[in-house]
């Protein structure tokens, strides 16, 4: 690739960005996104993708991992017995092959732990939120009784 190409692209690349990547700041024109939307968060959907978290979290814990897989009565797995054989037989495969379970055992620690959380923090939230809301309702009422929607609470501050 020449230079002037490689230039060219990045120009390229760089008019897109700017046109399309909006962070941290509301599109020209101002609106965050209608006048009349209420903010409004399911507990059936946080419930589910808590869920999945969970259902991840279960079967990652169980299918990937490689360092017990096929343990024997020390606890050592098939993938660790053989790094070690091929490191005593002086072979370079043999430490790489421990080195490779214990980063992907660590990897998958990493993710069992995202997984936890994401889960742990949807289950919470979902009570949280449904306390919040029955506490905001219990106060913000118009003359008739019922609910004042999120979109209105704008016209009580000015």
């Amino acid at each position: 690739m020449a230079w002037d190409e490689w230039e060219h692209l990045k120009t390229e690349a760089t008019a897109r960005q700017s046109a399309e990547m909006r962070l941290n700041q509301l599109p020209p024109g101002g609106g965050g996104g209608g006048g009349n939307q209420d903010l409004v968060v399911r507990q059936d959907d946080l419930g589910a993708v808590g869920h999945e978290a969970f259902v991840l979290y279960d079967q990652l814990g169980r299918q990937a991992d490689i360092a017990g897989a096929g343990a024997d009565d020390s606890g050592s797995g098939s993938t660790m017995r053989a790094g070690a054989e091929l490191k005593a037989c002086h072979f370079a495969m043999g430490p790489e092959l421990e080195n490779t379970v214990s980063v992907w055992t660590a990897q998958v620690r990493t993710v069992l732990q995202a997984c936890a959380h994401i889960s742990n923090h949807l289950d919470y939230s979902v009570k949280e939120y449904a306390k919040e809301d029955e506490a905001i309702g219990a106060v913000l009422r118009d003359r008739s009784g019922a609910a004042v929607p999120v979109s209105r609470l704008n016209e009580y501050f000015t």
